[in-house]
């Protein structure tokens, strides 16, 4: 039971690590013994996000852009070259729009589906035989990061968004059913109010947002980490297609 939350000796690949809810989720990998790559498509922000996070252990700037099928592959190759196997994937990357109904455009809707549903779908395909080399002796994690928005409606037109999240959550359950076949545990994380260029609110008016939140804060690098380290460790074994809620209350409050 000591070793119940422990990362120690897991290698795990966070995309959009360098920032926000990626990084929040690779200090608390670090912090618990994981050899961390982070990946992020401005490579300058991702080295000097794995230059800071090293401190804390062994950190790993990966730059790409998984925007794409073939630069998902890429990356899948490149971490292929680097260990032998995969123990953690984190599906973290995303994008957002918001724009009035009437206006909103086909990019809108192509670069935040791909991104936020097709991306961790064809990066988890791609290191599929890297993940099962990694669930030998105990199981592999995939934890895809969706939304609250995915789950109920938020106030705002992010139309693609909303879809994309949603979409993720019953992906997650899809995926669990066929990789608990090679000992890979898929999961999700439904994160609400955290401070990320995702969520300049909660960035910007904290203290604003947080008068809509139950617990009457918005959430901390401490409580998302929490939630991906009990996923991604022993404590997480057997909890299989789920998207635990970290919000602080705010999908029960909407309905």
């Amino acid at each position: 039971m000591k070793e119940l939350f422990s990362l120690q000796g897991r290698v795990a690949l966070i995309t959009g690590g360098s920032r926000g809810i990626g990084r929040m989720i690779a200090t608390g990998f670090l912090q618990q013994g994981a050899r961390v790559y982070i990946t992020a498509r401005k490579a300058a922000a991702c080295d000097a996000a794995a230059a800071e996070l090293s401190s804390l252990g062994t950190c790993i700037s990966l730059p790409a852009d998984v925007s794409t099928v073939e630069g998902a592959r890429r990356l899948a190759a490149e971490i292929q070259q680097r260990e032998p196997a995969l123990d953690i994937l984190v599906n973290n990357a995303g994008a957002a729009w918001g724009e009035d109904f009437d206006t909103f455009p086909e990019q809108g809707w192509d670069k935040v589906v791909d991104l936020n549903m097709k991306t961790p779908f064809f990066l988890t395909q791609a290191l599929h035989e890297a993940l099962k080399r990694g669930a030998k002796e105990r199981p592999a994690k995939v934890i895809n990061v969706a939304s609250i928005d995915g789950i109920s409606v938020n106030p705002w037109e992010t139309y693609s968004y909303s879809a994309s999240k949603a979409g993720l959550i019953h992906l997650t359950k899809r995926m669990a059913l066929r990789l608990a076949q090679d000992n890979i545990v898929v999961s999700g994380i439904a994160p609400g109010p955290f401070p990320s260029d995702m969520n300049k609110q909660a960035r910007d008016h904290g203290d604003a947002v947080a008068e809509r939140v139950p617990v009457h804060r918005i959430g901390t690098t401490e409580d998302m980490a929490g939630a991906a380290i009990y996923l991604a460790s022993r404590a997480g074994d057997y909890v299989v297609g789920e998207t635990i809620v970290v919000d602080g209350g705010v999908t029960i409050a909407r309905g």
